[in-house]
């Protein structure tokens, strides 16, 4: 598990904040990734939420220079073997089952498992998994919660995911236990329709810039 680890924490110490999207279209999540890569925001997590995410995962892959693309709410087998053939680097769920585990175990590709309980986080340490996504994040007890955390969970750190903006985001990332967020404010959806890439990478900057 140790070589996985690395390669996930490499993915995820590239910046604070990690993307979480919901595409409806390839062409778009192109423009759209250009976009948080031109302001900083290197790693992206498309979530497996339309028709349109595995091929857009796949054209982020191939088409996006300085990208490193993971695909989100994966929850069985089947859509971790359909992630990472369409080229994910890194794969998140929002839970984790003994079928998910069983895939990751087997994959070279790093798993970013969702933990909301003390007794889950024992549960995936156990399975060797020492950094997790805390989701939903603002819904399970926010900041004070996860904090809470670091005692008992020493050498487990978190990505915080659910609720999060740039309002609250410092609230987590001043954590010891939290190695980075992710959030969907850097990628709203009307600046998406409006083709407002320019307005996307400020975000984008504004995001990376955000400091623990």
């Amino acid at each position: 598990m140790g070589e996985k680890t690395e390669k996930l924490l490499s993915i995820l110490t590239l910046q604070p904040v990690v993307p979480v999207l919901i595409v409806d279209d390839v062409k778009s999540a192109v423009l759209l990734a250009r976009a948080l890569v031109a302001g900083g925001l290197k790693a992206i997590e498309i979530t497996m939420r339309t028709s349109a995410a595995l091929d857009a995962v796949r054209a982020v892959a191939d088409e996006v220079e300085g990208a490193e693309v993971g695909a989100g709410t994966i929850l069985n087998a089947a859509h971790w073997d359909a992630a990472i053939a369409a080229g994910s680097r890194f794969i998140v769920s929002p839970g984790a089952t003994q079928e998910l585990l069983d895939a990751a175990r087997s994959s070279s590709v790093p798993l970013l498992p969702g933990a909301a309980t003390a007794s889950e986080v024992m549960a995936l340490r156990e399975e060797g998994y020492q950094v997790l996504k805390f989701f939903p994040a603002e819904q399970a007890g926010g900041a004070a919660y996860l904090k809470a955390l670091s005692s008992p969970f020493a050498g487990t750190v978190f990505c915080p995911t659910g609720g999060i903006s740039l309002k609250n985001a410092m609230d987590y990332l001043s954590l010891p236990n939290v190695i980075c967020v992710g959030g969907s404010w850097v990628a709203p959806k009307e600046l998406i329709a409006a083709g407002d890439w320019a307005g996307i990478t400020k975000l984008a900057s504004e995001a990376a810039a955000l400091k623990g």
